[in-house]
């Protein structure tokens, strides 16, 4: 099969397109024809300074496509059906073998380049909100990088819930964009404090729950955004600086950070389910998957390039 690999960490140039060997099949497994690889943030980050768990190494958290293979233990899926998968590496390629348990059924009919973009980025910003934010209908709910995976899919699920949205991104164009899924009131980061902003949208009452996938310094403002026993949801690095936050900020407002990482729960029977429900709602039209940009698989560099210029709102797709 072709596949985007690479032999050392480094900038969006060292990916390149080679043929490689087809994985096997798990006994407890699926293989399935990509038809459609979403590239998460962390796809970046591993390509930076990951482990390379494999010579070359084939990079990816999530891909979608047909199941072309199925092992003897798997009894929820046949050949033929679609699926949506994650997994710690692999999904830049032909050819994706998974555990079944990290795999989704696809509702017949259902666009699978939408599907490829569930799991990951809506599956995350479900928990972020619900699972460890606690959000409550009436409650106001800052989302730092708005136009992220995470941020468009955290949009949607905290106005559904009746909560009023706030969101950053690095321009007013992307920030318009985002209106249409929910948005209240966007905060232009490169042209006004956020702090601030958020202070005078909420008439210095701060907001009571902050999804923050960027951490580094975004993260002090996070937290300093907060009214009185205010959340954080901290996910990921995406802004690829060193996690350094003043704790003692949170005290006088008895205000809580807590760390959301989707994998260490994703074969859970809560998040296994969760994530089906999601991709079923997505399928029916009830959520919102922004598809920002389509690159084929032989030009992954050009697609990681264009992810790391910020350009993107919602994901940016590989087709094999």
């Amino acid at each position: 099969m072709k596949a985007a690999v690479y032999y050392e960490n480094g900038p969006p140039t060292v990916l390149k397109y080679e043929e490689v060997p087809d994985p096997a099949l798990m006994s407890n497994g699926i293989i399935i024809k990509v038809e459609a690889v979403s590239i998460e943030g962390g796809d970046t980050l591993n390509r930076l300074g990951g482990a390379l768990t494999s010579h070359p190494h084939i990079v990816g958290y999530q891909a979608a496509g047909e199941v072309v293979a199925v092992g003897d233990e798997v009894k929820e899926f046949k050949i033929g059906d679609k699926a949506v998968t994650t997994g710690f590496n692999g999904s830049h390629a032909e050819l994706r073998s998974v555990a079944a348990r990290t795999a989704w059924k696809i509702p017949k009919g259902a666009d699978v380049k939408k599907a490829a973009v569930v799991p990951v980025p809506f599956g995350t910003a479900h928990d972020c909100l619900f699972e460890f934010g606690r959000l409550k209908a009436g409650e106001t709910v800052l989302v730092q990088a708005g136009a992220s995976g995470v941020g468009v899919a955290a949009i949607q699920l905290a106005k559904r819930a009746g909560a009023r949205v706030l969101a950053t991104a690095s321009s007013d164009e992307r920030l318009e964009k985002l209106r249409p899924l929910g948005l209240d009131e966007g905060i232009n980061y490169k042209t006004s404090d956020v702090v601030q902003s958020v202070m005078k949208l909420t008439n210095n009452s701060g907001v009571n729950l902050v999804v923050d996938s960027v951490g580094g310094s975004t993260l002090q403002g996070s937290i300093l955004s907060l009214g009185y026993r205010g959340r954080v949801s901290m996910v990921g690095a995406a802004g690829r600086e060193p996690m350094r936050v003043d704790v003692g900020s949170m005290m006088g407002g008895n205000r809580s950070l807590t760390g959301v990482f989707l994998g260490a729960e994703i074969a859970t029977d809560r998040v296994h389910d969760m994530i089906q429900k999601l991709v079923d709602e997505v399928a029916a039209g009830t959520l919102q998957v922004v598809i920002d940009k389509t690159f084929p698989l032989a030009e992954a560099a050009a697609a990681h390039a264009y992810i790391e210029s910020r350009k993107a709102v919602g994901r940016v797709l590989l087709i094999p």
